[in-house]
């Protein structure tokens, strides 16, 4: 017999706009939200209380990170700017002007050399010290930046555009690779081991490479562009949305290439995927407002269901797995603690 699991609302807390992106600080103490309108909130995750209100990006922000040792919050908007804060301290450090474009993409270098950030306008990737500063300038992509993603062990960064994805050296600043793709891109991910590369795309599918077996697999017939991506922990099970089935693919030895997807149901569109950091659990939300946890290893997966007022715009979960942030259209936080 199969525990039952619920979703319990740990706290809740109300933007002025559009949730458009989520992050917990590395400890796991504070939450970032970031309003479409532009104003970036921390909360203390213990109980949602406003730690400090930053006035963000006048246009309306994009994007938002934090550095790996938590000390340093980088945001990015429409004003063209990517900010960085004290998060300690609720204060503006210094900002960088990207060229006039807005600021979508936000990655830290990760591992001991997370001293620079991967940020992204257009066309122009830059590599951005914490002081503000500018490490490198990249050549400037064939198409605007559609995605950016870290190898885990911060070697390199992959960059796509409409027609590719090219991955730059994080030492050298030199092109270790390019991987044509005749299509836009609109999500890319490293599954944890390094193994695969994985993109989300347009036409409507996923593609897959393995840069160091020059191999790549496709899966395609999906209903919609794919723009959710998600691996578990071990690297295993890949997590893709367009349609209102969850594809969940078994990506050991060979790959999915071939096989038979687990197919996790939805009466509506699947708008957000998160696998748990280092956990087995599957979050996944669809347009109607649905909110489901999956335990995909198990012949009986659905665990959990809760119903929200509208569609959630990310999902994001607790550095310890113990808590999931969901953001809203309406522009409603929840924090939802999982319990058996």
């Amino acid at each position: 017999m199969q525990a039952i699991m619920e979703l319990l609302k740990h706290w809740a807390a109300t933007l002025d706009d559009y949730t458009i992106d989520l992050a917990w600080s590395p400890d796991g103490t504070q939450l970032a939200a970031a309003s479409a309108a532009g104003g970036i909130t921390l909360y203390a995750a213990l109980d949602g209380a406003v730690q400090h209100t930053l006035p963000g990006h006048d246009d309306g922000a994009n994007c938002l990170a934090w550095s790996p040792d938590g000390t340093a919050l980088a945001t990015g908007g429409q004003d063209g700017l990517v900010k960085l804060w004290d998060p300690s301290a609720g204060q503006h450090v210094t900002s960088v002007e990207m060229g006039g474009a807005w600021v979508e993409h936000l990655a830290w270098r990760p591992g001991p050399d997370s001293t620079w950030l991967a940020a992204s306008a257009g066309k122009k990737l830059s590599a951005i010290r914490r002081d503000g500063s500018i490490l490198h300038s990249f050549k400037d992509a064939p198409k605007s930046i559609s995605a950016v993603s870290w190898h885990p062990q911060g070697g390199c960064v992959a960059v796509s555009y409409f027609g590719g994805v090219c991955l730059w050296d994080a030492d050298d600043f030199v092109p270790q690779k390019e991987f044509p793709y005749n299509n836009g891109i609109q999500a890319l991910v490293w599954s944890p081991d390094a193994r695969w590369l994985v993109s989300g795309n347009q036409d409507p599918s996923v593609h897959l490479w393995v840069p160091e077996e020059d191999m790549e697999l496709q899966m395609s017939g999906y209903e919609t562009k794919v723009k959710e991506l998600s691996f578990d922990h071990n690297s295993r099970w890949l997590a893709t949305g367009g349609s209102r089935e969850c594809c969940i693919w078994d990506c050991s030895g060979a790959g999915p290439e071939g096989r038979e997807p687990a197919m996790l149901p939805h009466q509506t569109k699947i708008c957000a995927v998160a696998f748990q950091n280092s956990h087995g659990l599957l979050a996944t939300a669809s347009v109607d407002g649905v909110v489901m946890l999956w335990s995909p290893e198990r012949p009986k997966p659905l665990r959990a269901t809760v119903k929200m007022p509208t569609a959630a715009t990310k999902l994001v979960w607790s550095p310890d797995d113990s808590l999931l942030a969901i953001g809203s259209e309406q522009g409603v936080v929840y924090v939802l603690k999982c319990a058996n």
